[in-house]
């Protein structure tokens, strides 16, 4: 509210009512003015914020990332041989992960229950892609009018995204469309974003390497980002005094209910401010690694991906942030595979029809996902975190889709590996198998231990997953 102005009832009630659009625009504004909330975990920022939350039994940062594949898996391929436990053999499309096998879970009898038709019909790829991280049924629409719902990785960057530079991160290596109709009605929208900040504002990804980089570490070589980022901050802060000189002159002409908004707007903006006085005052602590900074996108698709991966590792051995979704190819991607000589369409292949030829060249698409992962699960557990265990031990790394079978389109039993040790609160190196349990309930216990507090439900939940 504006200073010496009365606070009632109504108006408190109004505030927690606009709070979620509030902070889902503020995340656009920052997109608008290229402003990351950040906030570095150092002695100035820990005298007002305390590390309570997202970290491991050792006193490390926890992490949690999100890989989503397109058009799920051969399940024939997929699932472990031998029964749940310890003893067991990848499959086919897992022996990539031979080198990590004791740092995962393979994790089957999850389901995705809001993706399945029901009574809209045709869509699968478009429900399961705006399904994958909300568990929520999305609203059916090409239009501007999209309804999904807060993904769980936002639910969590807004408890504790303040507690690094950047409260997550957005990436991916394929295309970014936000409008349009890319699956029988559903809208683009749906299958480009894995994050949600609000049910109506998908968090869209950053598909350049580049882009990510010099968001994270600022632009130039190494020894100039550091100048550059604080570059950066000044023009920041000029457009947002534009904005204030804006929003105060045309305050006069506003109804009631306007202002009440345009007051949170403008709480909104000083909030802004605020981050940006605390990045000042720590721009000697933001990270500038060795390297040169990526050029662009790749123009092969591993090249690409890799990249993508390794960005990924570098936010999170800078601690620059410990929440991250990576969508490696939307639900429907049709993309062929030249470097494999397989010419045709990802999805046509799925749709198989038990066609041998077809299902090989599915395999061998999966297969090259998998061996992908693999390389960024290396690199993870390679790099050492601040207690000395690896990143990998001290992180909850998901990969999955919620299209389970490709072929027949079904929505349990899906896909799904947990790597990372948690800390050492998660029991690896082990095939589970739950009986027909919300993908949901897992989130629920990811958060628990990422610190997030006063969450009883999420999505289609029943409760949390007990086991992990």
């Amino acid at each position: 509210m504006r200073a010496n102005s009365p606070t009632t009832n109504q108006d408190r009630a109004a505030q927690r009512h606009f709070s979620l659009s509030r902070r889902a625009f503020l995340r656009g504004l920052g997109v608008c003015v290229a402003l990351p909330a950040l906030e570095s975990l150092n002695p100035l920022s820990a005298q007002i914020i305390p590390r309570a939350a997202a970290v491991t039994p050792s006193g490390a940062p926890l992490r949690m990332a999100f890989m989503e594949f397109a058009n799920g898996a051969l399940p024939q391929y997929w699932w472990p041989t031998g029964e749940p436990g310890t003893n067991f053999e990848l499959n086919r499309t897992m022996r990539p992960l031979q080198a990590v096998k004791n740092k995962i879970q393979i994790v089957s009898g999850l389901d995705h229950r809001n993706a399945t038709p029901g009574p809209d019909g045709a869509g699968d790829h478009g429900r399961a892609g705006g399904t994958f991280l909300t568990g929520v049924r999305v609203r059916k629409t090409q239009g501007a009018d999209i309804r999904a719902g807060v993904s769980i990785d936002q639910v969590a960057a807004q408890q504790i995204g303040h507690l690094t530079r950047f409260p997550s991160l957005e990436i991916t290596s394929d295309m970014v469309r936000q409008t349009g109709d890319c699956d029988s009605g559903y809208s683009c929208a749906y299958q480009c974003n894995m994050a949600w900040s609000s049910a109506t504002t998908p968090v869209p990804p950053e598909p350049n390497p580049r882009a990510v980089f010099e968001r994270l570490f600022g632009a130039g070589a190494p020894g100039e980002r550091r100048a550059n980022l604080q570059l950066r901050q000044q023009q920041q802060r000029s457009v947002l005094d534009f904005v204030l000189d804006d929003a105060h002159d045309i305050q006069q002409r506003m109804s009631n209910r306007d202002r009440l908004r345009m007051d949170e707007y403008l709480n909104s903006v000083r909030e802004i401010e605020r981050r940006i006085a605390a990045t000042e005052a720590t721009n000697r602590q933001t990270p500038d690694p060795a390297m040169a900074t990526p050029a662009g996108i790749p123009a092969d698709y591993q090249a690409y991906m890799r990249l993508m991966y390794s960005m990924m590792v570098l936010a999170f051995q800078t601690d620059s942030t410990r929440i991250c979704t990576f969508l490696l190819a939307h639900d429907g991607d049709n993309r062929p595979f030249p470097s494999l000589n397989i010419p045709e369409g990802h999805h046509y292949l799925t749709h198989h029809q038990n066609n041998a030829a077809k299902i090989e060249k599915v395999a061998q698409i999966e297969l090259w996902y998998m061996e992908q992962f693999a390389w960024f699960l290396q690199a993870m557990e390679r790099t050492q975190d601040e207690d000395g265990n690896s990143l990998l031990h001290n992180s909850m790394i998901v990969i999955g889709c919620a299209n389970a079978d490709g072929n027949r389109h079904t929505h349990a039993n899906l896909p799904i590996v947990l790597a990372g040790g948690g800390g050492g609160t998660l029991t690896t190196g082990r095939y589970v198998r739950f009986n027909a349990q919300p993908m949901c309930n897992m989130f629920l216990s990811m958060i628990d231990r990422m610190g997030v507090r006063g969450v009883e439900r999420f999505g289609d939940s029943t409760g949390r997953l007990q086991g992990m």
